[in-house]
């Protein structure tokens, strides 16, 4: 097919289309609701003191930026993460937004620590100000593993996650916790 013809069967689908929205009403988009209000809580920039536990003993700590902005009309909060973890330069992004039809907040996450995407599902307790939920994905090693979260706002400026590794046998250990401050 040539270009001119891929473009008129192209323009012509375009057309019928048109026909059939004004033909149908189409619905109303989505407007943030009250469950969206927690994006703004965490909106800015925020300084990250990340602790890392991997057996007994004290923590491995290490540092980072977390850029957080509401996106999508209101409807979604975009976050950026940016620091080190063991002398490696540590890169990360996620989305999370109000599932209307699960009635829970969804989210993706990549990193360039790990191998694909985690996907999660959380609740929000607004008297506690703490999400709650899981994250499934690849750790470093391409293994798929879930764990626990929670994400407490402390106040205004200060929010704690922490995530739980489940094992094999349904026991959890914490496995890191990120204490953020907001940037002023």
């Amino acid at each position: 097919m040539t270009r001119l013809s891929a473009f008129a069967v192209v323009c012509a689908l375009v057309g019928a289309l048109a026909g059939i929205a004004t033909a149908q009403e189409m619905p109303p988009l989505p407007k943030p609701g009250p469950e969206h209000a927690v994006f703004k809580d965490v909106a800015g920039t925020w300084e990250a003191k990340v602790e890392t536990f991997m057996g007994p003993g004290e923590p491995a700590v290490s540092t980072g930026t977390e850029v957080n902005r509401v996106g999508c009309g209101g409807l979604c909060l975009i976050s950026d993460f940016t620091g080190s973890f063991m002398g490696a330069t540590f890169e990360g992004h996620g989305t999370d937004t109000w599932d209307a039809t699960k009635k829970r907040y969804v989210g993706t996450w990549m990193d360039s620590m790990t191998q694909g995407l985690s996907l999660s599902e959380s609740t929000y307790d607004p008297a506690t100000k703490t999400m709650t939920g899981w994250m499934e994905g690849p750790d470093m090693s391409g293994n798929i593993t879930k764990s626990k979260s929670t994400s407490t706002i402390k106040d205004a400026d200060t929010r704690v996650m922490e995530m739980h590794n489940i094992g094999p046998d349904g026991n959890e250990t914490l496995g890191m916790r990120i204490t953020y401050t907001r940037k002023k």
